[in-house]
């Protein structure tokens, strides 16, 4: 009782001892370590662990000896409770990197000692404890031993060939632990020794250890024996061919630790590996599968499986071992498939028909692997579904699936016995498999469906099946059924409709769940309503529709069963709601009380949102009376999701049943709107805005009483600068429904008021109210939106805002907006009527303002788009003639060419081609830029003649007119598929070779252009990686021939006139970890991003944000390069700056080490990195400095705070 409790105030922080209790306490203790009872032993151990903590460094000396002396005494029970205590001890040390010696001291003293014990091989349990702890405490504290790595090598090493397996496995994972922290002398030493023995080959037991160590230190240090494996490869693949399971079992295992941990060093090695791999993943010596090499169709037989095995008696099943060769094979197979994508085609060839053909093995953990190798080779497979690879990147990724496709029938011949066999692990295996192909290749088994349905049907009857064998089967059934027509199935509902019933009424609610979602998928099958079907869904209602209806009444059951059955419900009346006759109306009674309950109402809301849109007319008025307010009032409740669906569900019922609904009803959703619209949330006012339009439409009445509140948020929105793109259209499609009603409250004149009237105040009284860029853009569109709708108002207008542009007291506001109107007006409409329209715009280019000026030449651009006969060829004379307008003009020219249809823009293509060309020499380069931008957009408009004649471009003898070229190029690709994009991927390579330009600027615009194609549309360019990359790598370089000096006054200061394109490098390098990854060779990038962390400021900054992307996209080879690595970042973290620096200095310092903080912290994430000496000792001398300590927080609190995806992207 009183060690108990010593323990109990041991764990309390208030505790002090004085040195005399010190010592009595620990005298104490030891000698309870003694005590005749087990139990007092037990609580003296576990006092150790909080005493350590507290008394002095001498006592835990005193502590650790007594243990250590202790662990060689000759009572077993004293030995095992002194090792235990040492554990304690070691795991309560406080770890090295926080700079307390006794760390070090202690374990100086127990490794000594347990060397020592390790060494004299008298008593086997002491050597185990011995080297467990040993393990312990190198892979806690392995950097604090440096010192003592050699001694422990030595020790261990003559433990590999002890008469005792275990304890050569314990030597294998001290060793293991140790390689993490060791010098490379001390590695090279370890490498050496083992490569000796292997060539040696003293007696098969050791080889198979010393086999077994190289897997286990390529597994805990990989990124060490790379430079090592030319040696060690060749002597395993030896090893493969002695007739040894055991050995070969191990060699298998070592090659997949090497695949896994070196991928390049292993690179040249994979054919071999590959071919051992499918000779061994075969080998079954003792078993006949009815000669399958002279005919593999045989495999449809039966009898293969049954017979027996011919050999002698006195072989048993228990003496094969050949099961684990195959097994360390498929695994060996399964790290090359993961972690070689480029090797994929190969797989299809080679690897595929032979795992297929495997699928019969008889050994239940062999076949779980195989069927693991063969779901990641899969995987692979599946197509990247994502921006970055646009659909256009057909070609190279379709072969791989085309194969796949190919050996579907294979596949399932091979599948489909066994989803009737006993074993649950095969079937679950059969199952995943196939789900994983139903995901790669949508529609793939529709044509054996026949086969499978059978298999199907057993796992979900069958009473053997456990519940995880019951929910594989519906996850699979569910992905079948979404992933193939549903004529497909058809034929086979009546026999999968009961199981899955059946399955709703299961006890176990994760089954319940899987099977509703099913039924739910199921009903769209029997009744697809989106098109002519001639299936008769009428018999299977009756079965159908009471198993979902119980779980739909229950209310005792689980969270996820009850949002399910709801949804599922939902899906049973929008699809046969005709068909269910009295059920019907009882069933809409529930889903009335669903949405009062707090917890299922998002779902009922989603789920009559279904219904209500349901082509078959579902009769719901019997619960609109009490649902709608119910409805209303969720408007006002705090979860955004709950306000986003029911606007959905207002939106539908108001389009479907206008005439149930009673005014009533309609105000008090009304009242609930305005505090919807508010720029806090664009997305729920954009709902709420569409809902009002819908409104407006169908209830013109109830407008009188929409105007007040909700007007004045909407036109809050439309001045907000946050609006655009959705809320935006949404808002004028609003405006426009309001004028169709014809309410003299809200007619053209009224909103026209309320809508300039910010900018037409802010003139007259120099009122404060001044409006962001983007709110002139939105109410211009507004305007031009309300004139389409009333061309009659619409001259009127028109000429009020000429009026503004000429009058001289206009403030340069009023001028913009009327302008941007013009702009937003002309698009739609012919203003050739306005004879003066010209004369006016021409004068605004000589305005003052910047903002006038740009304004005037958008609304020029704009309004020849809605009149390109009559202001195109005027536009093209003024750009010949008027040098001084020229870019205001070309701006207007870059709006034609980017809105007018490409139709209407032919008859002007080669006079606009002449023009451009005449200025895509100009020495300033804005002007240049907007002339690359006309080019390139002029281009899509025919791409087939134009781009050749770009391209013939590029050999014109100035440099200026290059990069202009090279310029237009960029603006061709865009992020969505173009017809373009087929000739461009055929001539991006020629402009791409302007890399290699010896001018140095053509060469900044040659990578802008390959930035732009990586980020937009990846598919262009990767197989041009091989040439382009060189180049690139080449531009990273600091030419010391573009650095030159300039005086300023008294003062001297270097330029670099290489930084940009330098930079414009970096950046095209991390877009390609985005989209290419997989084409590059990692090793070869690392050498340049390390050049990149020494050089100027902005480049370091990047290449920080890029080494972080790395510890996440490739943490193993990070770790192979740690060591020139830190070295970088250790110095800009601890660089000082000058005393009498600016203040900018300090900033952009302080700047750039958060910045290396963030990529040390990134590293710190990659799990071994812990364990390298060097990144230890950075990080004890990042603790030892109080300045780099702080900064390290505040970085990590950062990173805390932020979502896990986002927190590596701390660009």
């Amino acid at each position: 009782m009183a060690t108990n409790d010593l323990m109990m105030e041991l764990q309390k922080d208030s505790i002090k001892l004085d040195e005399d209790s010190e010592k009595k306490v620990v005298k104490m203790l030891l000698k309870l370590l003694e005590d005749k009872n087990g139990e007092v032993q037990n609580l003296a151990v576990k006092c150790l662990g909080p005493l350590v903590g507290k008394v002095k460094e001498y006592q835990v000396e005193t502590i650790v000896d007594t243990l250590c002396t202790n662990m060689l005494s000759d009572k077993e029970q004293l030995r095992d409770i002194s090792s235990i205590g040492l554990k304690t001890v070691i795991s309560e040390l406080p770890p090295a990197s926080a700079g307390s010696t006794m760390t070090a001291n202690v374990c100086k003293k127990i490794t000594a000692q347990l060397t020592g014990a390790i060494g004299k091989q008298e008593d086997v349990s002491v050597q185990l404890e011995a080297l467990d702890i040993l393990s312990d405490m190198l892979s806690r504290l392995g950097g604090t031993l440096y010192s003592f790595h050699s001694s422990i090598l030595n020790c261990l090493l003559p433990q590999l060939t002890s008469p005792r397996l275990a304890v050569r496995k314990r030597a294998i994972i001290a060793l293991g632990h140790l390689v993490l922290t060791c010098s490379g002398n001390i590695f090279s030493e370890l490498t050496e020794h083992l490569l000796a023995k292997l060539k040696r080959n003293e007696s098969i037991s050791t080889t198979r250890t010393y086999i077994q160590c190289v897997a286990g230190i390529s597994r805990q240090a990989g990124h060490r024996i790379g430079e090592h494996l030319e040696k060690i490869i060749p002597l395993i693949v030896q090893y493969c061919n002695v007739e040894d399971d055991e050995l070969r079992e191990y060699c298998f295992h070592a090659f997949e630790s090497f695949v896994r941990r070196c991928p390049k060093e292993v690179d040249p090695h994979i054919p071999t590996v590959m071919g051992l791999c499918l000779k061994y993943i075969t080998f079954d010596p003792n078993y006949n599968y009815d000669n399958e090499e002279e005919e593999e169709e045989m495999m449809e037989t039966e009898n293969g499986e049954d017979e027996e095995q011919e050999s002698d008696d006195e072989y048993s099943d228990d003496d094969d071992i050949s099961w684990k060769v195959r097994r360390s094979a498929a695994k060996c197979l399964e790290a090359i498939v993961s972690s070689r994508h480029d090797l994929l085609q190969d797989c299809y060839k080679t690897l595929s028909p032979v795992l297929i053909s495997r699928f019969k093995e008889r050994e239940e953990n062999v076949k779980a692997d195989i069927f693991s190798a063969y779901i990641s080779l899969l995987k692979q497979t599946l197509p990247v579904q994502s921006w970055l690879h646009a659909p256009d990147t057909s070609g190279m990724d379709d072969v791989p699936l085309t194969m796949l496709q190919n050996q579907v029938p294979k596949i399932v011949k091979a599948l489909h016995k066994q989803l009737k066999e006993k074993s649950i692990k095969s079937r679950q295996g059969c199952f995943s498999l196939l789900t994983e192909l139903a995901n790669v290749l949508p529609g793939c088994l529709a044509d054996h469906v026949p086969a499978l349905i059978p298999g199907i049907v057993f796992s979900l009857a069958d009473k053997s099946s456990s519940s995880n064998m019951r929910i594989d089967t519906l996850s699979f059934l569910h992905v079948l059924l979404c992933n193939h027509q549903p004529e497909v199935f058809h034929p086979h509902i009546k026999s999968l409709l009961p199981p899955v019933v059946t399955c709703i009424g299961d006890p176990f609610y994760k089954i319940t769940s899987e099977a509703l979602l099913v039924t739910q998928q199921l009903v769209k099958v029997i009744r697809p309503l989106d098109k002519p079907c001639t299936f008769d869904a009428k018999p299977y209602v009756k079965d159908l529709f009471p198993g979902p209806l119980k779980r739909l009444k229950a209310a005792d059951i689980d969270q996820e069963v009850k949002e399910r059955a709801i949804s599922c419900m939902g899906q049973i009346i929008y699809s046969l709601g005709d068909l269910l006759s009295t059920d019907l109306q009882p069933t809409l009674k529930i889903f009335l009380e669903r949405l009062k309950n707090e917890i299922t109402r998002l779902t009922a809301v989603k789920a009559l949102t279904l219904i209500a849109s349901s082509p078959l007319k579902i009769d719901l008025r019997p619960i609109l009376g009490e649902g709608f307010p119910i409805l209303a009032s969720f408007l006002r409740k705090n979860q955004r999701a709950l306000k986003l669906s029911t606007l959905t569900a207002l939106d539908i019922l108001v389009k479907h049943y206008s005439d149930s609904l009673k005014p009533a009803m309609i105000e008090a959703v009304l009242a609930e709107l305005p505090a919807l619209i508010t720029e806090n949330d664009m997305h729920v006012s954009q709902v709420a805005v569409m809902f009002l339009t819908t409104l407006a439409k169908v209830y013109p009445s109830c407008i009188t009483k929409i105007s007040g509140s909700v007007l004045a948020e909407t036109f809050q929105l439309v001045h907000s600068p946050l609006l655009q793109g959705g809320a935006l259209n949404a808002i004028i499609a609003f405006f426009q429904a309001l004028l169709l009603t014809k309410t003299p409250a809200v007619g053209y004149s009224e909103l026209m008021k309320q809508l300039t009237a910010p900018i037409y105040s802010s003139g007259s009284a120099g009122a404060s109210v001044t409006l962001h860029k983007q709110a002139y853009y939105s109410i211009a569109k507004c305007v031009a939106a309300l004139s389409s709708a009333c061309p009659k108002e619409a001259p009127a207008t028109v000429n009020q805002f000429i009026q503004d542009v000429k009058s001289p007291k206009a403030s340069s506001a009023v001028q913009v907006l009327a302008f941007l109107s013009l702009a937003e007006t002309g698009r739609t409409t012919n203003l050739s009527a306005q004879r003066e329209l010209k004369t006016v715009i021409l004068d605004a280019f000589t305005s003052p303002s910047e903002e006038v000026k740009s304004a005037a030449s958008y609304a020029l651009g704009n309004i020849s788009v809605g009149n390109l006969k009559e202001y195109l060829p005027f536009m093209l004379k003024e750009i010949g003639s008027q040098p001084k307008r020229q870019y205001l003009l070309l701006h207007s020219l870059k709006e034609v060419i980017s809105c007018a249809p490409a139709d209407g823009l032919m008859p002007y293509v080669e006079d606009i081609w002449a023009l451009l060309f005449k200025h895509c020499e100009c020495s300033e380069e804005g002007t240049r830029n907007v002339v690359a931008e006309c080019l390139g957009k002029l281009t899509l408009v025919n791409p087939s003649e134009l781009l050749p004649r770009l391209k013939k471009q590029l050999s014109s003898g100035s440099p200026l007119a290059r990069s202009t070229v090279v310029t237009a190029v960029k603006f061709t690709i865009a992020d969505q598929p173009q017809p373009v994009d087929a000739r461009l991927r055929g001539c991006i390579g020629d402009f791409l070779k302007t890399l290699q330009d010896p001018d140095l600027n053509v060469r900044r615009v040659a990578l802008a252009l390959f930035n732009s194609a990586a980020h937009n549309k990846p598919s262009l360019i990767r197989d041009l990686l091989g040439v382009v990359l060189p180049s690139l790598y080449n531009e990273t370089k600091v030419r010391r021939e573009l650095i030159r000096e300039v005086e300023m006054g008294p003062f001297k200061h270097t330029v670099d006139d290489g930084l940009d394109v330098r930079k414009a490098a970096f950046e095209c390098m991390y877009t390609l970890l985005e989209s290419c990854l997989d084409r590059l060779d990692i090793y070869e990038y690392l050498n340049h991003l390390e050049d990149g962390l020494k050089d100027h400021y902005d480049i370091r900054m990047l290449t920080f944000i890029m080494l972080a992307r790395l510890c996440t996209l490739c943490p193993s080879t990070v770790l192979q390069r740690l060591e020139r690595l830190i070295e970088p970042l250790r110095a800009t973290c601890s660089t000082k700056v000058k005393a009498g620096s600016v203040k900018q200095e300090f900033e952009k310092q302080d700047e750039l080490k958060r910045s290396a903080m963030r990529a040390v912290a990134a590293l710190l994430t990659i799990p071994e990195v812990e364990k390298s000496p060097v990144m230890a000792e950075f990080s004890s001398q990042i603790r030892a400095s109080p300045e780099m300590a702080s900064l390290f927080e505040s970085i990590q609190k950062d990173s805390a705070s932020l979502p896990p995806s986002e927190a590596m992207d701390l660009s």
